[in-house]
């Protein structure tokens, strides 16, 4: 009798990624088209997988952003050798290699008791939003696309919205193809700011920080006007932000899923209520 193929839990390869998203596309989360370039500049050393001999088997990310702050997604274990042990050893990697961080996740609410048993607990609730795109909107001076000029000025904006620095990631995030940025700028200060990017199905607008509701919807309605009326749209919106609630709705959209927000530590102090709309489930 052949013995069993032993399982080996290694760092991606950049390529590898793309394995990762596909399984992601596979269980409906319908990544970005650019989401593998962007989501590995934020910690290349981050993305784990397991084989069974040659053949990989789960993946996770678990994103180090610094010493105080980590975040896991791509939890994904093939379905075939799901219920065998092999998902709580990735894990388990996972954690340690953020040893040492508040290590949050968005994740299934289904799945909350097991991230419970493991330390994590329950911040609030994520609710995605889907709408159609298009609309008209009136020329308005203060909102601008933004350029790669303004990396500087964005990246300052945001260190309100987010645990830890991810200069990186946003770099990539805001100078991917297929997507858009938006920003509010009054007397050359931002107050607000936002992407829209091209997705498996439809787009997906994240993050949208405003500093009011107004701004908010101001912006909001220029990133949908970018895609087509026949575009599916999908915001993601803190559920205890009750604004960015009642935005979602007066546009008509209505519920597709929702995630647990959840921390191994204290909650981190953010300004939840402006935050309209989260960069992504899978990496913060």
């Amino acid at each position: 009798m052949m013995d069993k193929a032993p399982f080996v839990i290694r760092t991606m390869t950049r390529e590898e990624v793309d394995l990762a998203i596909e399984w992601a596309a596979q269980e409906g989360w319908n990544p970005g088209l650019n989401d593998a370039a962007n989501y590995y500049a934020a910690d290349p050393n981050g993305f784990l997988m397991g084989l069974l001999g040659d053949e990989p088997i789960a993946t996770i990310s678990a994103i180090r952003y610094d010493a105080s702050f980590g975040f896991i997604g791509f939890y994904i274990v093939k379905p075939e050798f799901r219920g065998q042990g092999y998902g709580i050893q990735i894990w388990n990697t996972a954690l340690d290699y953020l040893e040492g961080c508040n290590i949050a996740l968005d994740g299934v609410v289904a799945q909350q008791d097991n991230y419970k048993k493991s330390g994590f607990q329950l911040a609030y609730r994520n609710i995605r939003y889907e709408g159609a795109g298009g609309g008209f909107v009136e020329p308005d001076p203060s909102i601008v696309p933004l350029s790669a000029h303004s990396l500087a000025q964005i990246q300052t904006y945001e260190q309100d919205f987010f645990p830890a620095p991810r200069p990186q990631f946003l770099q990539t995030w805001l100078t991917q193809p297929s997507a858009q940025v938006y920003g509010m700028l009054k007397d050359g200060q931002l107050g607000g700011y936002g992407v829209i990017r091209a997705c498996r199905s439809g787009y997906k607008i994240g993050p949208l920080y405003a500093n009011s509701p107004t701004i908010a919807e101001q912006l909001f309605r220029a990133l949908k006007a970018t895609v087509s009326e026949h575009d599916a749209i999908y915001l993601d919106v803190p559920e205890v932000n009750a604004e960015a609630v009642a935005m979602a709705e007066c546009e008509q959209m209505t519920v597709s899923f929702e995630t647990a927000r959840m921390y191994t530590q204290s909650e981190p102090e953010l300004p939840l209520h402006r935050i309209f709309g989260v960069t992504s489930f899978e990496i913060g």
